[in-house]
């Protein structure tokens, strides 16, 4: 059976929904990678569910990183496929690799020398939650190469169209880290467990797993990956426009990150309880933007090959099936969030003077969550056809607008409620505009040209 889905030929939906389902079902086992983690870390008490939280932000901070080469990547295969052009597409690939692999190991020296100020960042008061969170950064940040790699390869796989063998991958790692997760933690028999540390090896562990699937299936590909080659050197062009694709959605990624660490230091505030909830609360509601995020990478490869092959009908119709499926899947998820939040969150935490704090940051984000599925949606799409710029000057606008609104909301009456508050009010602005910017944009593109897609056949390899 043919793994790969063909995206320029058939009818929409069947093409769309055929690339998305398994990355979606990805994001998912992705999220649910984190839920374990809270799951289990829950047992051992708020105090190590906070000193995760705080390290956890590096982790979430280095998929800005690795965004670069991974958009980068991504795009300009996909663009170098849907022309009919496979060599160029390894070469991309070769140079989106290199780069992973490179950012891979500077970001894991950082993160491993410099984890005591970096932890230092957040002002957490106790020096047990201060010390965990210095190991469990070390140690998931220190060893980041497999995460990077992972991620490079699925965004050059779906550009393939090929989502399933990701999400393969991904099922192996997560039984695995399901089964290590509480050995680790809490042992087994004489067996002693490393408590917060025992968490992130068990996601190393998973996430090596993952890369040595990646590495079984590439080996049988005659495609792109038969092609491809990590140590030949490339033309500089080659990365120049991984680059220029990539940078901004990568600059976008780190900002939102490094907005979302202020947030969380002002969180801290209020108590590294306080933390501890915005940790277990993002992981809950990583339901909806996990899962809109891997559609949204469905729907950027599936743009990303029309609009190299000057298909802008069915660019235009991609988008507005892929949009109307989000929002439905938003409504769902704000339905949950808004009438089953002690239920969920009591599953993380088992603290009753934790669980109404917990409770009142699903129900007031989840008013937001159909917004920021359209978000999520309209910025695959918007790169899909290049314009990561766009995408990027507007999140970075209106997400740096939580930090203000943040802090004149926490010193009202609404006191903590006013930081979730920031959070979804911005959610709720972005998704308005971003589907108004794709309409916007889809209506110049023009129904007899062909796009400026540039390529560098003509380069000769050093």
């Amino acid at each position: 059976m043919n793994k790969k889905v063909d995206l320029l030929n058939g009818n929409i939906f069947s093409s769309l929904t055929g690339l998305a389902l398994p990355i979606m079902v990805t994001a998912m086992l992705q999220m649910a990678y984190n839920l374990t983690d809270m799951a289990w870390l829950g047992f051992v008490g708020s105090d190590a569910v906070a000193a995760v939280g705080a390290a956890g932000m590096y982790v979430w901070l280095s998929q800005g990183v690795s965004a670069l080469a991974r958009m980068g990547g991504q795009v300009k295969v996909a663009h170098a496929l849907g022309s009919k052009r496979p060599e160029e597409a390894a070469r991309y690939a070769s140079a989106a690799l290199q780069m992973g692999i490179l950012f891979a190991l500077l970001f894991g020296a950082v993160s491993f020398f410099g984890a005591k100020p970096l932890i230092g960042f957040f002002g957490l008061k106790h020096a047990s939650i201060v010390n965990n969170a210095q190991i469990y950064l070390k140690i998931t940040c220190g060893l980041i190469f497999f995460s990077f790699l992972n991620a490079i390869i699925t965004g050059i796989m779906t550009a393939m169209g090929d989502s399933r063998t990701p999400l393969f991958a991904n099922v192996v790692g997560l039984v695995l880290n399901i089964v290590l997760n509480p050995l680790l933690i809490f042992g087994f028999g004489p067996w002693k467990g490393f408590g917060v540390a025992g968490s992130a090896i068990a996601t190393v562990l998973a996430q090596l797993i993952v890369t040595l699937v990646f590495l079984l299936f590439l080996r049988k590909d005659r495609l792109l990956f038969d092609k491809v080659k990590i140590f030949q050197r490339l033309s500089w062009d080659y990365r120049k426009e991984i680059i220029r694709i990539g940078l901004p959605a990568s600059i976008q990624n780190l900002i939102y990150t490094s907005i979302s660490m202020i947030l969380t230091r002002f969180v801290a505030g209020f108590g590294d309880t306080a933390v501890a909830v915005l940790r277990v609360g993002n992981q809950i509601e990583s339901i909806s933007w996990m899962t809109a995020d891997g559609f949204a990478a469905a729907i950027n490869s599936f743009i990303g090959q029309n609009y190299g092959a000057g298909q802008y009908h069915r660019v235009k119709k991609g988008y507005a099936t892929a949009v109307r499926l989000m929002a439905v899947w938003g409504l769902l998820c704000t339905a949950l969030l808004i009438f089953l939040p002690s239920q969920i969150f009591g599953v993380f935490i088992h603290e009753a003077d934790v669980i109404p704090l917990g409770v009142r940051y699903l129900v007031i984000l989840g008013v937001s969550q159909m917004f920021m599925c359209i978000e999520l949606t309209t910025i695959g799409a918007l790169s899909g056809l290049g314009r990561t710029l766009l995408c990027s000057v507007i999140s970075i606008l209106f997400t740096s607008a939580r930090i203000p609104l943040a802090i004149i909301l926490s010193n009202t009456s609404l006191g903590l409620d006013g930081i979730w508050w920031a959070i979804a009010i911005s959610s709720i602005i972005k998704g308005i505009l971003f589907f108004f910017c794709f309409l916007l944009v889809s209506k110049k593109l023009s129904k007899g040209k062909r796009p400026v897609v540039q390529f560098h056949s003509n380069i000769k390899k050093v």
